[in-house]
């Protein structure tokens, strides 16, 4: 293994002193350099293939210019196109994210906490699951800058970025009103979520001011994990019987895609007997052999804001 290559030695290679190989590699003092010697550094720094001991510059810094982001689960295309937005508009600013998928488990999610702080991040982005209230207060604690993204907690005061899911599931009710629906079902997922509890609220508000009496067998709550078979169960229920609903609301993107791979098998015609709307583009929907209106979340907005906090 070749040896790691020091400012000691490229400042007897160059005939100055460590300390202004340290100002010109780290971009200090440029106006007080002589620009052919800060060429010269650069360029015996180069030929020596040296890097910057990220380390010991940390140690120094107390910076590790790092953020680690946390997301429920990276294979949804919600959480993986953030991903991509938050690592960008991170780079910009001369930062390097490292993240996990919690998936939903507020374990991992709390392993994954522990592993961030460890590894010195400068500052957090967290989408938090279900119960890890206690995680985000132990956070707080520590003193390491976080900001929550597409969730939050009404009961602890935090910085985050999100949705007014409330007014954008209520648009979307007001939508399928707007277009002669007036039997309106909706598929979420049984959580304690605050912006998933926004958007059943939204949607049951968007009923009342609208005048349709809501009935409890249109909202139909499944489990966040292995539900595809619950979901189908709920379509079944909506749209069977003597009045079954004429339009659907799927809480998520994921609840769509499975609802509408369902539906497909299914003798519905859409949108002439069902309409259909969810949350997020996603390209699993633009297979289905009719245009799904969805509610777009302003994902670079978010991202940007998020990285700016």
């Amino acid at each position: 293994m070749a040896e790691k290559v020091s400012l000691k030695d490229i400042a007897k290679k160059a005939g100055v002193s460590t300390t202004l190989v340290s100002y010109v590699l780290n971009n200090q003092h440029e106006n007080r350099i002589n620009k052919e010697t800060a060429k010269k550094i650069r360029g015996i720094a180069s030929k020596l293939n040296y890097h910057t001991n990220q380390i010991a510059r940390s140690l120094k810094t107390n910076k590790t210019h790092t953020i680690g982001l946390i997301i429920g689960d990276i294979s949804n295309p919600f959480f993986s196109a953030m991903a991509r937005i938050v690592e960008d508009e991170a780079d910009k600013k001369n930062y390097t994210v490292i993240f996990g998928s919690s998936d939903e488990n507020e374990v991992k999610f709390a392993k994954l906490i522990r592993t961030f702080v460890n590894r010195q991040v400068d500052g957090l982005i967290i989408a938090p699951p279900q119960n890890s209230e206690k995680h985000i207060l132990y956070l707080q604690k520590t003193k390491i800058p976080f900001v929550l993204i597409d969730r939050y907690f009404p009961t602890i005061n935090t910085d985050y970025v999100v949705l007014d899911n409330f007014e954008a599931t209520y648009n979307a009710v007001r939508h399928l009103i707007g277009t002669g629906r007036k039997r309106i079902g909706m598929i979420t997922y049984n959580t304690g979520l605050a912006h998933l509890l926004d958007r059943k609220a939204g949607y049951m508000k968007a009923l009342k001011d609208h005048k349709i009496k809501f009935r409890a067998d249109w909202l139909k709550e499944v489990e966040m994990y292995n539900n595809k078979n619950e979901i189908e169960i709920g379509v079944n229920d909506l749209i069977a019987g003597s009045a079954p609903v004429d339009a659907i609301l799927f809480a998520s993107n994921s609840i769509a895609t499975n609802a509408v791979k369902y539906i497909n098998t299914l003798q519905v015609r859409v949108p002439e007997m069902l309409s259909l709307i969810g949350f997020d583009e996603t390209e699993a929907l633009d297979l289905f052999y009719a245009p799904l209106t969805y509610i777009r979340q302003p994902l670079q907005e978010i991202g940007q804001a998020t990285i700016n906090l």
